[in-house]
């Protein structure tokens, strides 16, 4: 038989059933749809909703990164902590009849013996917990349940499979004893059982908390660790790119240099062709002349002489100036290329660096490989001390599930706008009632143990 559970419920316990199976989320070793192609959730649930597999897995995932930190065991107890507050599980039911002859179904489990209607086995109308029972017992169809209390009336109810009356008495019978034995005080061999669990939940306490420290001093050598490779990278970047700032200074040392000795070259011609055009000037000027034609043509070409002897002392004049600017640049390319060069040697200094790192290295994977012993030696405490602890998780529990009320809530109105009403079972309109009147399991049960055995009684028999 499938118990009813919430879809928002089943979503919280795939995570806690997927944290049991893989442990810790890791988000660099998540396989996106790992989770789709796993059972992880009721296919009542699945069709209920117009959702994806990988929407589901995504929701899934969601609460799986919420577990951080949590054991195997954790998870497994969270697991079934959710589990027990499902109004149907630990709950074996039966069909039986009253002496009205009306269909009902009994439900056996740890607490007692509750009654249900016919078309709902979520909500009991009747509770008989084994505190009240006295005695049961069975002839053909007819069961027979003696109340502790003289004066109440006997439980009668007739079961239709007589096949089933030695299962049932079977199961009232164990869940009876079992409740009656959680209600004896504690032998003192439970004690130390109890007082041996306290010391073994203490000792893996400890040793969670030892690997949560060994795991935060990892991460933090390796974050530093990280950030050392990232500074020498870094450093040889730097000294890669000073590299070449100083080739292209040389290389443009150079090439000034040759246009400053080119510049020089052009000049010393220029020079020389003017004092050539002055000598020419000297020449015509001293030569005779012996007709005037002659002499006017001379004195024409004596003037473009002087022309062309101008403008190669001006075209002089400029090289040479352009040869001084040349000669600065160089001087600057020069101090340039120095400076560059004292870079380099900054960093080739800086470089020890990486010896650095090279010897933290070392010491980190040393750090790493170390153990130390854990002491197991832990004081056992008295009873009462064992009490106590139990009171303050009772009471950690009860203020952990308030918190995961509110989250099944957030969920379920997240995914209200997907649901889709024609597959709603009666199961779920059950619920979604009782949620409305804000029922649960436990307020159920305080309900309908309210009032008498005999009151119980008489409401059973006008079913």
């Amino acid at each position: 038989m499938d118990i009813y559970c919430p879809p928002e419920a089943s979503v919280l316990l795939a995570s806690y059933a997927v944290q049991a199976q893989y442990g810790d989320y890791d988000e660099s070793t998540y396989q996106q749809g790992m989770l789709a192609n796993e059972s992880l959730l009721p296919q009542r649930v699945i069709d209920q909703y117009q959702m994806t597999p990988e929407m589901w897995a995504e929701r899934i995932k969601v609460w799986y990164g919420d577990h951080q930190g949590m054991t195997r065991d954790e998870a497994e107890m969270e697991y079934l902590k959710i589990a027990q507050d499902l109004e149907m599980y630990g709950v074996n039911y039966f069909q039986i009849k009253n002496k009205k002859d009306t269909d009902l179904w009994l439900g056996v489990d740890s607490l007692g013996l509750n009654i249900y209607e016919a078309n709902n086995k979520l909500t009991p109308k009747i509770n008989f917990p084994w505190s009240d029972i006295k005695d049961i017992s069975f002839k053909d169809r007819k069961f027979i349940i003696k109340n502790a209390e003289k004066k109440s009336p006997d439980f009668v109810f007739l079961s239709p499979k007589i096949k089933l009356n030695k299962l049932i008495i079977e199961l009232c019978e164990g869940n009876h004893e079992l409740f009656m034995l959680r209600r004896k005080p504690d032998s003192m061999e439970v004690q130390q059982m109890k007082a041996a669990a306290k010391e073994e939940k203490q000792r893996r306490v400890n040793e969670r908390a030892k690997l949560d420290r060994e795991k935060k001093l990892r991460e933090e050598a390796q974050r530093e660790k990280e950030e050392l490779y990232r500074q020498v990278q870094q450093l040889q970047e730097e000294c890669a790119m000073a590299r070449e700032a100083l080739a292209r200074s040389e290389e443009t040392a150079d090439l000034l240099a040759e246009k400053c000795r080119l510049a020089e070259e052009e000049a010393m011609l220029l020079t020389q062709k003017a004092a050539e055009a002055e000598s020419e000037i000297r020449r015509i000027k001293i030569s005779a002349i012996k007709t005037e034609e002659e002499k006017n043509i001379m004195e024409q070409r004596a003037r473009d002489a002087e022309l062309i002897a101008a403008q190669i002392v001006e075209d002089s004049e400029k090289r040479k100036k352009e040869a001084e600017a040349l000669k600065e640049e160089l001087l600057r390319v020069r101090l340039a290329e120095k400076l560059a060069k004292d870079k380099l040697a900054e960093l080739a200094s800086r470089n020890t660096y990486s010896n650095l790192y090279v010897q933290y290295n070392g010491v980190t994977d040393l750090e790493n490989s170390e153990t130390t012993g854990l002491d197991d030696d832990i004081p056992l405490g008295d009873m009462d001390q064992l009490s106590l602890e139990m009171e303050r998780e009772r009471v950690e529990y009860l203020e952990k599930s308030k918190h995961v009320q509110t989250q099944l809530k957030e969920l379920k109105d997240e995914m209200e706008v997907l649901k889709l009403e024609e597959k709603q079972t009666t199961l779920d309109r059950l619920h979604e009632e009782n949620v409305q009147r804000g029922d649960n399991k436990k307020a159920t049960l305080q309900k309908i143990r309210s009032g008498t055995t005999q009151s119980r009684v008489a409401f059973f028999e006008e079913l």
